[in-house]
């Protein structure tokens, strides 16, 4: 089984190579490969059936995952949760919704920023989203996962750099018609559902709205920063759908 989930990552890797956004696609590759070699895919017998795979996935989640309550009482392994927890998904759908918003706003973001710079800047707004909502819910041990905070990021750079891009939305209350819109409608619009249900998410750690948002924040800031009102850049039509599956 390893040997096999070895040799279907090198392939993976080969794949990406000559891409132009090959970050973008290699932590796609990675976030998926983490996924289906882990308990929640329910792939592997080996972590076994009904109770059982529900309490290696419980398990699996609290070694890889934040766990607000243990974070900030000092431990090497509590502190490198967060890096962690970028690439472990609770379920198809949630890796899913995650992987679709990384394709789309992820590759423009990549080729604008360069690629070792947007790896920085993907895993360290991710740590940061992650530490954020943490704070937050510091009394909390529910185990908290999942690339949203980082891939919120991205959406908030890809705001700032590429605000007249087009994106296919599809909102529910138009009956998921779908609807090309600049990127300065969509995002913003995302943001404010991700601020209201922040605002009714009082009774602890369930989706991670607070994480999106902080993730957002620190995405768009970042490019405002680093690039400057000059750099901004007139982008492309990209697709996208309106939300995402989060943790």
């Amino acid at each position: 089984m390893i040997n096999n989930w070895n040799a279907a990552a090198v392939r993976a890797v080969r794949a990406v190579r000559g891409l132009p956004a090959p970050m973008t696609y290699a932590l796609i590759v990675l976030c998926c490969l983490v996924f289906l070699i882990g308990p929640a895919a329910g792939l592997d017998p080996a972590y076994g059936l009904g109770d059982g795979l529900l309490v290696a996935q419980r398990a699996y989640f609290r070694r890889w995952g934040v766990i607000p309550a243990e974070l900030f009482e000092g431990s090497p392994r509590a502190a490198l949760s967060p890096a962690t927890a970028l690439f472990v998904h609770g379920s198809w759908v949630h890796l899913l919704g995650n992987m679709l918003f990384l394709y789309v706003f992820g590759a423009m973001t990549e080729e604008r920023m360069g690629r070792v710079q947007f790896t920085l800047f993907y895993v360290g707004c991710g740590y940061l989203a992650l530490l954020g909502y943490a704070a937050a819910n510091a009394a909390s041990e529910q185990t908290l996962v999942g690339a949203s905070g980082a891939i919120s990021a991205v959406l908030g750079a890809f705001l700032y750099l590429f605000p007249r891009a087009r994106v296919t939305s599809l909102f529910p209350f138009l009956f998921f018609l779908p609807l090309r819109l600049p990127a300065w409608i969509v995002l913003p619009f995302w943001a404010a559902l991700q601020w209201l249900a922040a605002g009714r998410a009082a009774q602890g750690p369930g989706v991670a709205y607070l994480a999106h948002l902080v993730g957002f924040g620190l995405g768009f800031a970042y490019a405002w920063v680093r690039f400057g009102r000059t750099t901004r850049v007139k982008a492309v039509p990209a697709p996208a759908p309106e939300g995402e599956n989060q943790p």
